[in-house]
């Protein structure tokens, strides 16, 4: 038979008030708990209407001919889009910026992908090499273009210096300006992909490769199972960040080569920018720019969708 211990009530503390004798709360009244998610959304709105706004009348007036020329613009309904895609360089904008955005996003992954596995391993270098990996990424692009065009310069530019091209290997001219520019994307954003990368190997979890080590896997056979896989949804995160940074490229090729020489470098963006800028045909550019957008948001919900079967597929492999 066990005996059950008999708790004394406890004495209430005489020093501390009870909840009976603190004073009641000041009831709110009903009008002020119905205004405040009103007020609570306050920011939001505000912030959505600051993002629609420029949007809306971007829109707005690429369905009007509003031009310095013509202060008193009338609505001509979708003339300007016919005329902007029966336009032979809005095309050539088209296959610039397609080219550009492909190769740029392309390559600066692999070499992204690379150098982030090899920071991977810990070394001195490696260590070293990551302090100084996020310079480019602290440099605006237009400075940076202004750098590398002196750079690029015949006559005086150190590459042609270094590289022994001697002073008649145009880096800027109508062959080599396409590839000129996608060099110096490269080099300001491919840190970019590396950082996203090694912070997602550096996340995943150590108990399958010490299993796999453990079994005398070999290491491309460890990344190719078990870190690819789960790493595909950080490698995508990369490509949709800079595929779309890529289709709206404006301020380093710019400053590189202004969408010259001719056409060759014209992106979608500097086309607008001559249009409104320059031509002061404020609705073709504004034309211009709601294709763009169009494009850029096909491609995003293509990629959020991929990104999204990835990220599933990473969770199955991880389980």
């Amino acid at each position: 038979m066990t005996t059950q211990s008999v708790r004394p009530p406890a004495q209430a503390d005489p020093e501390i008030p009870s909840r009976a004798d603190s004073p009641a709360a000041p009831e709110v009244p009903r009008w002020r708990r119905k205004l405040r998610p009103y007020l609570l959304s306050v920011p939001a709105v505000l912030i959505v209407i600051g993002i629609l706004y420029p949007f809306v009348i971007g829109a707005y007036y690429s369905v009007l001919n509003y031009a310095a020329v013509n202060p008193n613009p009338v609505f001509i309904g979708l003339r300007n889009f016919v005329s902007v895609l029966g336009d032979v360089e809005f095309w050539s904008s088209v296959r610039v910026t397609a080219t550009f955005a492909v190769v740029a996003t392309v390559v600066e992954t692999l070499v992204g992908v690379g150098i982030a596995l090899l920071l991977n391993r810990s070394s001195l270098i490696g260590r070293i090499f990551e302090k100084v990996l996020i310079l480019p990424l602290m440099i605006a692009p237009v400075i940076a273009g202004v750098i590398w065009k002196l750079m690029f310069n015949p006559q005086f530019g150190v590459l042609n210096h270094v590289l022994g091209l001697g002073s008649t290997f145009d880096w800027l001219s109508s062959h080599n300006a396409m590839w000129s520019v996608i060099l110096v994307d490269l080099w300001i954003f491919t840190p970019f992909v590396a950082i996203l990368v090694l912070a997602g190997i550096r996340s995943l979890p150590k108990e399958p490769f010490e299993a796999s080590a453990v079994d005398g896997a070999s290491w491309f056979y460890m990344f190719r199972k078990l870190m690819l896989p789960m790493l595909w949804p950080y490698i995508l995160v990369a490509v949709i960040f800079r595929f779309m940074d890529n289709l709206k490229v404006f301020d380093a090729v710019y400053v590189l080569t202004a969408g010259g020489p001719g056409i060759a470098t014209r992106t979608l963006q500097i086309g607008a920018f001559e249009d409104s800028i320059i031509n002061l045909d404020y609705s073709r550019g504004s034309t211009y720019m709601f294709l763009l957008w169009v494009i850029v948001f096909i491609t995003a919900r293509l990629l959020v969708s991929v990104l999204g079967k990835a990220q599933r597929r990473a969770a199955g492999a991880e389980s």
